[in-house]
């Protein structure tokens, strides 16, 4: 039997490694990226703007799927995590349109009451298909 191989992927520089957090991790084929909120690459919050914070999330995403040779059409399946969902359902939505394609991935999508920072609103995490 061969030993599974779990791999670390993380991008230079990592905005996750103070926390002990993979960016990513792959395993047996697949990519498993952790929850993205809308931060840049020093940890901290692009704006107080929903969608802004949401399209730094997709892009943080894409910068970590890239590094493992992947990109969002390899996506099956997204959680996406946000604080109000009456007030952002149509901006998810659009996000969706913006990042995602036919065939969309499989998709959870929750309300929390809370996120890591208070100032977050979204918090995305996919998983892929390693090429």
């Amino acid at each position: 039997m061969t030993p599974q191989r779990i791999e670390k992927i993380a991008t230079t520089p990592d905005w996750y490694e103070p926390y002990k957090i993979s960016q990513a991790i792959k395993a047996n084929g697949v990519i498993y990226v952790s929850g993205q909120a809308g931060i840049d690459e020093r940890g901290r919050t692009v704006s107080d703007d929903f969608l802004t914070q949401g399209r730094q999330a997709f892009a943080n995403i894409q910068r970590v799927l890239a590094q493992a040779g992947a990109d969002l059409h390899d996506v099956v399946k997204v959680g996406i995590f946000v604080t109000d969902m009456a007030a952002n359902l149509d901006k998810v939505l659009q996000l969706r349109e913006e990042f995602l394609s036919e065939p969309y991935p499989a998709d959870t999508l929750l309300e929390v009451s809370s996120l890591a920072q208070p100032d977050w609103q979204i918090e995305v995490e996919v998983t892929a298909l390693a090429r």
